[in-house]
């Protein structure tokens, strides 16, 4: 008790004003982890990602493998054309001249077929490389059909013989336009491709209904 008042003494209790040690480095984390985040950020906007970049690459590869990949679908288109020409020569004016003889349609069935597997192969690649590949495929099979029409015109009655060899004609006409489209969308993806025009036409291509070449000297770039 206080000697002058007879009151119980009251011990005053003086809190420091200073940061405590916790408090000093739970601010200097709070900043540290903040600037971490900010150069995050920044390097995020100011430069391609580890992700970007990876997508890049594979884009890239994709690109590279499309070139290739036309490359070889144009010389198989080529030797195609070499097997097709004499095909639709000895189709032409099924109406007047004579009919291809037993062992013509054989041969012609037998080397149809293997143009038609080669082109029903699946292959992972461009859209428009991919395309091409259908719609050539699309015209060997339609000439393999017209074949096969003349084959069961020389075993069918001679009432029948005529339309069988007319509608023999008609299908030899649909490969040729299909294959002219083919060879257009062909040149396109060549020159796309950095290769330049490249013509892969059939001899009959200028048949009516048909697309022909731009006349363009073959790898001519623009």
């Amino acid at each position: 008790m206080s000697r002058k008042t007879g009151r119980p003494s009251t011990t005053r209790t003086i809190t420091s004003s200073r940061p405590s040690s916790a408090r000093i480095v739970a601010a200097v984390a709070a900043v540290v982890v903040a600037a971490l985040i900010g150069v995050g950020i920044g390097l995020q906007i100011g430069g391609p990602s580890a992700t970007d970049e990876a997508v890049a690459s594979l884009r890239e590869q994709e690109a590279q493998r499309d070139v290739a990949q036309v490359a070889e679908l144009t010389a198989r288109a080529r030797q195609t054309v070499a097997v097709l020409n004499p095909i639709v020569d000895g189709l032409a004016d099924l109406g007047t001249a004579a009919v291809p003889t037993a062992e013509q349609v054989q041969g012609w069935q037998k080397s149809l077929a293997e143009e038609v597997r080669w082109y029903s192969v699946t292959v992972s690649g461009m859209t428009a490389t991919n395309v091409a590949r259908a719609t050539l495929r699309s015209a060997v099979e339609q000439l393999s059909v017209a074949v096969d029409t003349v084959a069961l015109a020389r075993a069918s009655a001679t009432g029948q013989r005529d339309e069988l060899l007319a509608l023999a004609g008609r299908q030899r006409g649909l490969a040729v336009a299909a294959w002219s489209v083919a060879a257009t969308h062909l040149d396109q993806i060549n020159v796309d491709a950095g290769n330049g025009h490249q013509h892969v036409y059939l001899q009959a291509g200028h048949e009516d209904g048909a697309m022909t070449g731009d006349g363009l000297p073959e790898g001519t770039k623009h």
